[in-house]
């Protein structure tokens, strides 16, 4: 029996991506698509460990303080376990799987720390050492939602005053966030990614507009 399909949503801190997987989700209950979902990283899982230590400043308090590689290794690690003990079974078995987050997030986060001239080598060395080496599944579709720094920001406060949290060490810098940018735009034309645009204008655009965008794309995938 072939392998299922694994679709993958990323964004930028701030680009309604939580928002924009749930409406992708519910619509496809709503259609009787079966499948499984996953988003990462897995926080409460022991596999963590090493990012919780990470985002939370144990290893210093810049981002730039781990190197790309080192940091995307305990990204890699915890996919592994999920893969290993909670969808390999019903993957293998044709099943479609979605996720929040996955590789890609690697790419983008941790591609911004490395010299543009040296990042499609990075690019390479990610998806070797994920897919090639470790095993992981490779993406049928990734979706990114792309969003301007100034207007993802918004979001980010609004989120940190509604909910009571505090940014990690990525969502506090701006400068980061920035470069992290350029850099998925960089991994979206090296990987072959579809770019969604979350603002048109200058301003937001809303919600639903947003997610019937997605939406199309993922239901194109799904019937090639």
């Amino acid at each position: 029996m072939p392998n299922g399909k694994l679709l993958v949503l990323d964004g930028l801190d701030g680009s309604g991506k939580s928002t924009q997987f749930e409406l992708l989700a519910k619509r496809l209950e709503a259609e009787q698509i079966g499948f499984q979902r996953l988003r990462f990283p897995q926080y409460e899982e022991p596999s963590s460990a090493l990012i919780r230590m990470y985002l939370g400043g144990a290893f210093g308090d810049d981002p730039e303080a781990v190197n790309a590689y080192a940091a995307s290794t305990f990204y890699a690690v915890d996919r592994y376990a999920s893969y290993q003990c909670v969808w390999k079974d019903y993957y293998q078995g044709g099943g479609l799987v979605v996720s929040d987050r996955y590789t890609t997030s690697n790419a983008v986060h941790q591609g911004s720390k490395v010299p543009e001239g040296e990042r499609a080598e990075f690019f390479h060395w990610l998806y070797d050492l994920e897919y090639d080496r470790m095993g992981l599944p490779r993406p049928d579709l990734v979706v990114l939602l792309d969003m301007p720094v100034e207007l993802s920001e918004q979001l980010m406060r609004k989120r940190e005053q509604s909910t009571g949290t505090h940014a990690d060490i990525h969502e506090r810098d701006e400068d980061y966030l920035k470069k992290c940018r350029d850099v998925a735009l960089h991994a979206a034309a090296y990987y072959g990614w579809r770019t969604v645009s979350c603002a048109k204008d200058g301003a937001i655009r809303g919600v639903e507009d947003i997610h019937e965008e997605v939406y199309a794309i993922v239901k194109s995938c799904l019937e090639d």
